[in-house]
């Protein structure tokens, strides 16, 4: 019974982990390399669960509607940073915060107007509907496992073009020294348009993979991008390893951390883990780029 119940619990830290890591991935590319606090970021998340609801509901093809719903979150992502978000590039951070939360709220009240205030039920298809059992004495949902298997595969293509190819490198180097990939004749505001509508994606790839477990409601992201600066913050500012270190670390403690102590410490463990983080590399885990 209790290894059972630890090996559940395992998974779903686990799970809940490489989800806030596809979230923060996307938010350390646009803060890293573009300087750029974005805090609408999380409605990205919600429009992806969305998009992912909708498209399954028409086609019923999962993957085909996980597909779906990451491009167009994306495409949502270019044409927001293009029309929105360009001219916040060298302003105060205090402007940025102000421009996403008023897109924060724009999003929000975009989806009640065109879905409704009500939250969207996701209906799987049979296969994914359905328990694997792990150990004896434990079935686990088969979604819950899909997430936790997407998340890894993303999570390693993202080392792999991070650290392996051109387009990483130039993410390493624009991370490092805008200036001095723009001095090497490098169109730094396609590489911006790009970094931001990559992290738009992931973002729409966590909520999609997410609306299955969770409510798709309006205002979805806001909860998950606390998390999500959470895991920036203690992983190092613009450190894709350190996010998914911190990513993992911040599932398995909130996750355990609600299951061993009382509801008010159980709910505060993360931000007890970031304090204790801070306070140990106030730098964060990893505060070297790439």
């Amino acid at each position: 019974m209790i290894a059972s119940l630890f090996v559940e619990q395992m998974l779903n830290g686990l799970q809940l982990g490489v989800m806030l890591f596809l979230i923060a991935a996307g938010f350390t590319l646009v803060f890293g390399i573009m300087n750029l606090v974005n805090l609408a970021h999380g409605s990205f998340y919600m429009i992806g669960a969305y998009m992912f609801a909708t498209i399954l509901q028409k086609v019923g093809a999962f993957w085909v509607s996980i597909v779906l719903a990451a491009l167009v979150t994306g495409f949502v992502g270019a044409v927001l940073e293009r029309l929105a978000l360009k001219p916040f590039y060298r302003r105060p951070y205090l402007d940025q915060v102000l421009a996403t939360l008023g897109l924060i709220l724009f999003f929000n009240e975009l989806t009640r107007i065109i879905w409704g205030p009500q939250p969207l039920n996701v209906t799987l298809p049979g296969a994914l509907n359905s328990s694997v059992p792990i150990i004896v004495g434990l079935s686990y949902p088969m979604i819950r496992l899909v997430i936790l298997a997407v998340g890894v595969l993303v999570a390693l293509a993202l080392y792999l073009i991070i650290s392996r190819t051109r387009a990483g490198m130039l993410v390493r180097a624009g991370a490092s020294n805008r200036v001095f990939i723009g001095a090497l004749g490098i169109n730094v505001n396609r590489v911006f348009s790009w970094a931001f509508s990559v992290g738009a994606a992931l973002a729409g790839l966590a909520g999609a993979l997410a609306s299955p477990i969770l409510a798709v409601e309006a205002g979805m992201g806001e909860s998950v991008l606390i998390f999500a600066l959470i895991v920036v913050v203690i992983g190092g500012i613009g450190s894709f390893r350190g996010a998914f270190v911190a990513a993992i670390l911040v599932g398995l403690i909130d996750t355990f951390g609600r299951l061993m102590f009382p509801p008010l410490l159980g709910d505060i463990s993360v931000y007890l883990l970031m304090a204790a983080i801070l306070a140990w590399r106030p730098q964060g885990l990893f505060p070297a780029h790439g």
